[in-house]
């Protein structure tokens, strides 16, 4: 390479730079030190003559206050021999004035006597009266400056006159220009010996740089560093130079690297199932944010932790039957209020010489799954049961009836009649089946209409009322407005055939059976509330499920599937509503459901 010139060599600058640094150094540290040397000079000054002025306040607010004989002296005359006896080289003059009238009652200048008795002009004196503190600052007073300082005196916490001081601090400003002129003497022999040191300094810093240059060319054939600016062909632009190409051969090889991690990264962060891989000896390694949500667990905490630990396997699996497993794990954290079921499955990282390096769990949520296919066999059974007893019965019949029972008037009547009563059951739970299935469709459609929901609701009760056979009176509370909704006229009559129907079955002889309706602001509430047994608080958020019945035997005595207030659930949900129920065991039962209702469209309609 080309060697280096002496006005760009690395010493020149170096010895410019650390001439230059020093000297601003010295004079940051001169400006700090003068600054805070004047100070901390000025502050202990006047605190040294504010304690000996406290001190002077004391003795005249004793004489101010003081009640006076005719053998005493006068005030101005007590307060003239104190101040006689106050007297210092460095205070100028000293005044004592009235707080009321603010006259001067004495001074210790002897050529300013001729001012006891008069008003002071002062306004620092006023102003330390008025606002019972002191007040000070710094004056020119025949070409010298002066610190002139006024304290109150006070009395019961009332100012009754000040104390007025004249003190001389040139003197304090001349010690500083005498320390600034060392200051000055001290920098330059400061500079002289910086520019001598850095001569040899460089000189033993540039052989250093020179030998990491040649490091620099041997990390070429494979350490890589960071890229550095070039500022110039010196020994330390060689080095960056050099540290450039270096750089550039990383880039590529580097580039391909972190091309490859990022493209894993965003993979594994952006899957929905979560994924968990290990080391050789099944500590974590790896966790993506669904699998730290779905195990509930922080990411920062779970990394090291034991894998088996983290699933909750390690009492019937190992790390290492885990690594011979071949299906999934079912993981079942569900807890009594919350299903959560887990499948886990496992695969091996193993090395192309066949070592293993590691275990990957890839886990799925599968609750959702499980509850589908629990309720398609709770479905299943009970559609089976629900068949089973009416053809049961049936088939006892007809066979009875066979074997020459159809001869006897008494008896083949009365068998007739209940073979034709469990086929209409199971008509009737065929036709239930077949309009819960529509509802599931994903092709159902609703032919909504705006119907005057209380009327419509007073016509369904009027047909309840007139067809009635027990002895169970209706009481509505309805109001007589006109409240336009938009729904399906024959689902919601369903759904109110359906919970009328249950109310009258379980009202007792002499009940009552309530309707209301009740108007909110972007929707009705209606509801059927009866006087029966009531239902158990455990089983009711249970009565809207499929083929559930509270009391099975009655509910079969008289007649139900079990599906009615499930239909009555998915029409309401059809139409943007909400069903629920409440009730007290031993008082009855309430159930209520809402439908969306828009008072401008009502508005449209009147």
């Amino acid at each position: 390479m080309k060697k280096v010139g002496f006005f760009r060599s690395i010493h020149l600058k170096f010895v410019i730079i650390y001439v230059l640094l020093i000297l601003v150094a010295m004079q940051i540290i001169g400006v700090y030190f003068v600054r805070k040397l004047e100070t901390t000079l000025m502050t202990n000054y006047q605190e040294s003559i504010k304690s000996r002025v406290d001190l002077l306040v004391y003795d005249i607010q004793e004489e101010l206050v003081k009640e006076r004989g005719k053998e005493d002296p006068t005030k101005e005359e007590a307060i003239r021999e104190i101040l006689r006896d106050y007297k210092a080289n460095d205070i100028s003059e000293i005044r004592v004035i009235d707080g009321s009238s603010f006259k001067i009652l004495g001074t210790s200048s002897l050529s300013n006597q001729g001012m006891v008795g008069q008003r002071t002009p002062d306004v620092k004196i006023k102003r330390s009266i008025i606002f019972e503190e002191d007040e000070d600052g710094i004056q020119l007073k025949d070409n010298d400056r002066v610190w002139v300082l006024s304290t109150p005196i006070m009395h019961n916490s009332e100012a009754i006159g000040a104390v007025y001081l004249v003190a001389q601090i040139d003197h304090i400003f001349k010690q500083m220009n005498d320390i600034n002129k060392i200051l000055a003497t001290g920098t330059a022999i400061a500079l002289i010996f910086t520019a001598i040191l850095g001569v040899l300094l460089a000189q033993t810093i540039t052989r250093p740089i020179s030998d990491m240059r040649k490091q620099a060319l041997a990390m070429t054939r494979g350490n890589f560093s960071r890229k550095v600016k070039v500022y110039g062909y010196d020994e330390i632009g060689q080095l960056a130079i050099t540290f450039n190409n270096l750089t550039k051969k990383l880039q590529e090889a580097q580039a391909t690297t972190e091309g490859e991690k990022r493209k894993l990264s965003s993979v594994i962060s952006y899957m929905t199932d979560g994924v968990i891989s290990t080391d050789r000896k099944g500590r974590i390694i790896l966790i993506n944010d669904p699998a730290a949500q779905m195990l509930g667990v922080p990411r920062e905490t779970i990394l090291s932790q034991p894998l088996v630990s983290v699933l909750g396997l390690d009492e019937n699996y190992t790390f290492e039957d885990l690594l011979q497993e071949k299906e999934s794990i079912v993981l079942d954290y569900s807890t009594k209020s919350k299903p959560f079921i887990l499948r886990a499955n496992f695969s091996v990282i193993q090395k192309e010489s066949g070592f293993v390096n590691g275990l990957i769990a890839v886990l799925y949520d599968i609750t959702e799954q499980e509850k589908i296919d629990m309720e398609r066999r709770e479905f299943v059974a009970n559609v089976s049961h629900e068949l089973r007893t009416p053809l049961t019965t049936m088939r006892s019949y007809l066979e009875a009836l066979a074997e020459g029972a159809w001869r006897d008037e008494e008896i083949a009547p009365n068998f007739l009649e209940t073979t034709r009563g469990e086929t209409e059951r199971m008509i009737r739970l065929v036709n239930d089946l077949l309009q819960l299935s529509k509802l599931d469709s994903v092709d159902y459609r609703l032919s909504k209409e705006w119907v005057n929901f209380p009327v419509f609701f007073n016509r369904i009760i009027d047909r309840f009322e007139m067809t009635k056979e027990q002895n169970v009176s209706f009481k509505r509370e309805i109001t007589e407005d006109a409240i336009f909704v938009e729904i399906d006229e024959d689902k919601i009559t369903q759904v109110l055939d359906n919970i009328i129907s249950n109310a009258m079955k379980y009202s007792p002889e002499g009940g009552t059976i309530t309707f209301r309706v009740k108007e909110l602001d972007d929707q009705i509430v209606a509801s059927i509330s009866d006087e029966g047994v009531g239902i158990p608080k455990d089983n009711l958020d249970k009565i809207f499920d499929r083929f559930y019945r509270v009391d099975k035997a009655r509910t079969r005595k008289l007649g139900g599937t079990g599906l009615g207030l499930a239909i009555a659930k998915e029409m309401v949900n059809a139409h943007g509503g909400r069903i629920w129920a409440e009730s007290v065991e031993g008082k009855g039962t309430t159930v209520q459901f809402t439908l969306p209702y828009d008072r401008s469209a009502e508005d449209d309609w009147s």
